[in-house]
């Protein structure tokens, strides 16, 4: 009997264990050809969190031995396009980042996250870079700036995947619509959201993060 992965997002795991998939990898192509910083809004539960780790282990260098058990009767395995297991990953999901507290413990939370994420990234990529990768505890903005630094300078290319951008929104405006301060301190003016934003169009214009895809929560209509 297969097993129906209700609840499972990691792509590896349903496709390594044999559990139910329905292939949608023959759109990959259509999202390079859309941009190299691309926004995905759908309702929850529409997949797409399983989306950004089918598209992880699409173009990570670390799974191009697994290429042929992970998309081999795919798709996008019968047709791969030239940029499948060329990129070094770095994955964020702010929906692990709590929105409680004031605007120091949001940041705090996320910064933590961020520099997590990062260490993790430093481990597991080390054998392929050449310059190390500084953690700032009080500053993940400067950590993400060393990472994208040292894969530049390490000849390889960066693909950023964010998993629900707007969560600290959706979370404010839930517990309380009226919360005006806590939301513009966040996301408007230079809150610290904004100003990460800011961060990686800059470091997407200056060459260090080759491509960005970000999802987010739309509500139904």
């Amino acid at each position: 009997m297969i097993q129906f992965p209700y609840g499972i997002s990691d792509f590896q795991r349903i496709r390594s264990q044999g559990m139910l998939y329905f292939d949608r990898t023959a759109h990959i192509p259509a999202i390079e050809a859309a941009g190299d910083q691309l926004v995905f809004l759908r309702p929850r539960r529409f997949g797409k969190s399983l989306l950004l780790s089918t598209l992880a282990n699409y173009y990570d260098r670390h799974t191009a031995d697994d290429f042929p058990a992970l998309f081999g009767d795919l798709a996008i395995g019968k047709n791969p396009t030239a940029e499948h297991n060329q990129y070094l990953i770095l994955r964020w999901d702010f929906s692990k980042v709590s929105a409680q507290g004031d605007l120091a413990a949001i940041t705090g939370n996320l910064f933590r996250h961020l520099n997590e994420c990062i260490k993790g990234f430093a481990q597991k990529y080390q054998a392929l870079l050449q310059f190390p990768i500084t953690v700032y505890p009080e500053d993940a903005l400067a950590s993400f700036d060393s990472l994208a630094n040292s894969v530049k300078n390490s000849g390889h290319t960066l693909y950023l995947l964010i998993d629900e951008y707007d969560n600290f929104a959706n979370e404010i405006l839930t517990s309380d619509p009226r919360d005006r301060v806590r939301y513009h301190d966040l996301l408007e003016g230079e809150g610290v959201l904004k100003t990460l934003f800011k961060v990686i169009k800059a470091s997407a214009s200056e060459g260090k993060i080759s491509r960005v895809f970000i999802t987010g929560v739309s509500p139904w209509y």
